[in-house]
């Protein structure tokens, strides 16, 4: 099952969210982005704040699943870390979030299978949770070889610019727009128009009318 935490009840996740930062480290960013003098086996930043929205997919007590949304108009990776990325004028506004730090625990991934259950089950969060919150695009920096992935998932992803080499691999950032095409193709991957959030969610605070 997907569970949002926020500031407002990150207090029933403690657990969770150490081993969401756990994966985190072994396979997120930190291996990929040369990230590896960290204090201990957990992957945490200064963008880890009160403006964060995490996502977990849980089975069984286990996080098998992480993605994290942060505001365009506060501090994120792409304004403060990998500005290099972005050879235009930096999207900004209360309608586009940056999308990081996506990973699957690695024995639930398949292979020859580039959207596994578990990848669809995030997937079709974040646009769920996004097209609920008024959010129309988000900011991911990603290998290129994934632009026709999102293209097949539904998604538009516009580059922000050329690929730059960090941490041994090519990064590229896209602003990705999506619609209700992108949720119904993600559905129809997964064989039932079923939403996976498990209600309606309150917007984060930054998008309270």
């Amino acid at each position: 099952m997907i569970h949002i935490v926020t500031p407002e009840n990150d207090f029933f996740y403690r657990k969770e969210m150490e081993q969401a930062f756990r994966l985190r480290h072994h396979q997120g960013l930190v291996k990929e982005m040369g990230w590896n003098n960290l204090p201990d086996e957990r992957e945490i930043d200064q963008f880890d704040d009160k403006h964060t929205v995490h996502m977990l997919y849980i089975e069984q007590g286990e996080v098998l699943g992480y993605q994290r949304f942060l505001p365009s108009n506060h501090p994120h990776l792409l304004s403060e870390i990998m500005p290099e990325l972005c050879e235009v004028e930096r999207p900004v506004g209360p309608h586009i979030w940056e999308w990081t730090h996506f990973c699957v625990e690695r024995g639930h991934r398949e292979a020859g299978r580039a959207v596994s259950p578990i990848t669809n089950m995030l997937l079709t969060a974040a646009v769920e949770w996004s097209l609920e919150c008024g959010i129309s695009q988000l900011i991911i920096q990603m290998n290129p070889t994934w632009l026709l992935c999102m293209i097949q998932l539904h998604f538009r992803p516009l580059p922000l610019g050329l690929p730059h080499r960090i941490g041994g691999e090519d990064v590229i950032a896209v602003l990705a727009s999506f619609d209700e095409q992108t949720l119904s193709r993600l559905r129809e991957m997964r064989g039932t128009r079923r939403r996976v959030l498990p209600e309606a969610q309150q917007r984060p605070a930054l998008l309270h009318a």
